[in-house]
């Protein structure tokens, strides 16, 4: 009898093992492919029970591509040829007597970007003229576009941007030195295209640099973006750079043909900057002053005092910021100062005989036009 009650219980904990829904595992969860590769996603049924029905669907419940294949048992979708209509989501769903389960694979599609170039060139203009050059890019993620020069085995960045589709270079032919090899390119994490324009010149011509900046003298506050504008003329067209006077750039700093641009400034960035155009015809400087304001950044010496009755106190409070800076001294809770304080105009608190009840916390004020400054002492008088 124990027997026969042992093989139920056994038969009916097989039947309860058996008798579930599908559980199921897909190889890759997801794939990135470029167009007109093919990819594969298996489908497979880890457990439940038998028998079961497997089908592919979109998410969206599209209706497959006609380069979208099922195998015969409804294991394995195939996806031929990829089209960037194929990217998405895509539904395993298995079927038995308990119930439906699904489980979705991804199909990411690799867009390489693809450039287009007007003019497609080559193009010949004469020195004095001007030329536009428009690119496009198509791709995903959005590629980065730059219109880049070749000379002499170099490559000289003239124009980029990573927020837009299409990038329009302006060439400007001062010289036949402005001739040459124009390259747009773009790139994205897939990989990259280019297209050149082959520019020509007509005639000849040369003229010395000609520097000038849009402002010779700014002031900023503190953390904020400074930018310096120079502009620069001249027969071939004089290359732009930027220095500082006795000390490095700013390491937070960006040059954008002639535009300096110092981002987060601080004091220690004030000083003279430097625009320097050259060309091979010679060389200008132009000259902007930097001063960067800065609020005042207080600390109290000492900043914490243990006194007894009867002793002198001194406090100096030490500000560091641009000046003029005015301090002020008060007492912290709501306490009055003592009738027997002094403070100076350069931020010392001074008590000649303490009194107990001239213990607890002093708070200095340091002000100046861009902003204020505190710091604080504490006091403790004995008996």
């Amino acid at each position: 009898m124990d027997l026969i009650r042992a093989t139920v219980i056994l038969s009916s904990l097989l039947f309860t093992a058996l008798a579930q829904k599908p559980v199921l595992s897909v190889e890759p969860r997801s794939a990135a492919v470029k167009t007109d590769e093919t990819v594969s996603f298996r489908c497979r049924m880890v457990s439940g029970s038998q028998p079961v029905q497997l089908e592919w669907k979109r998410v969206n419940n599209q209706q497959l591509e006609d380069n979208v294949k099922v195998g015969p048992d409804g294991s394995v979708l195939t996806i031929a040829k990829v089209r960037v209509s194929n990217q998405g989501q895509y539904r395993c769903i298995a079927t038995n007597s308990q119930g439906k389960t699904t489980i979705t694979a991804v199909l990411t599609i690799k867009q390489v970007p693809k450039v287009r170039v007007t003019p497609t060139g080559p193009v010949t203009v004469r020195v004095g003229g001007a030329l536009r050059l428009d690119c496009s890019a198509s791709g995903k993620p959005r590629p980065s576009i730059s219109w880049i020069k070749q000379e002499a085995g170099s490559e000289t960045v003239l124009a980029s941007t990573t927020t837009d589709s299409k990038l329009a270079l302006q060439v400007t032919v001062n010289a036949a030195d402005d001739a040459g090899t124009y390259v747009c390119r773009a790139q994205n994490k897939w990989g990259s295209d280019e297209q050149k324009v082959e520019l020509k010149t007509e005639g000849r011509a040369m003229v010395e640099p000609r520097a000038s900046v849009s402002q010779t003298d700014i002031t900023a506050v503190e953390s904020q973006t400074v930018t310096m504008h120079c502009q620069a003329t001249g027969s071939p067209t004089p290359i732009i750079t930027w220095s500082k006077l006795r000390a490095p750039l700013p390491w937070q700093h960006k040059t954008s043909g002639g535009t300096l641009t110092l981002s987060n400034v601080g004091r220690q960035d004030s000083g003279q900057y430097i625009c320097n155009a050259t060309n091979a015809a010679g060389y200008q400087e132009a000259y902007v002053q930097l001063e960067v304001d800065t609020p005042p950044y207080a600390t109290s010496v000492p900043d914490v005092v243990a006194a007894r009755r009867g002793d002198p106190l001194l406090l100096q409070c030490i500000a560091h910021g641009s000046h003029p800076i005015t301090y002020r001294w008060i007492r912290e809770g709501g306490a009055s100062m003592s009738s027997a304080a002094k403070i100076t105009q350069n931020g010392k608190l001074t008590i000649a005989q303490l009194k107990v009840s001239d213990s607890g916390v002093y708070k200095c004020v340091a002000t100046n036009h861009v902003g204020t400054g505190d710091t604080f002492a504490t006091v403790t008088v004995t008996a």
